[in-house]
């Protein structure tokens, strides 16, 4: 039995969660379901430049795991681009930090 995942630390909740291409209906869409510590990994590396090392302390996750939350991330978005999938943010084992 694999190990339970560790919580990840997120400083943002996004408040919108749900994107999807223009003029297809929604019965029309499959989807790529992005984790909320995946959004925070790509607003952390590719929106403000954290370096991985400082995004992966204040996730409270090994750098090597950032890289593989971010990987992950930014596969699904482009997926979800490329293949004109709609993009749901939800789930993910997180919590905020406070302050």
């Amino acid at each position: 039995m694999p190990r339970p995942k560790r919580w990840r630390w997120i400083s943002f909740r996004p408040g919108v969660t749900y994107y999807k291409p223009r003029g297809v209906p929604l019965r029309y869409l499959r989807e790529v379901k992005l984790s909320v510590d995946e959004l925070e990994a790509i607003r952390s590396a590719d929106y403000q430049g954290v370096d991985q090392i400082k995004a992966a302390r204040k996730m409270k996750v090994s750098q090597s795991t950032f890289q593989r939350i971010l990987t992950s991330a930014r596969k699904k978005v482009s997926e979800g681009l490329v293949e004109g999938k709609a993009i749901r943010i939800e789930g993910g084992r997180v919590k905020m930090i406070r302050g």
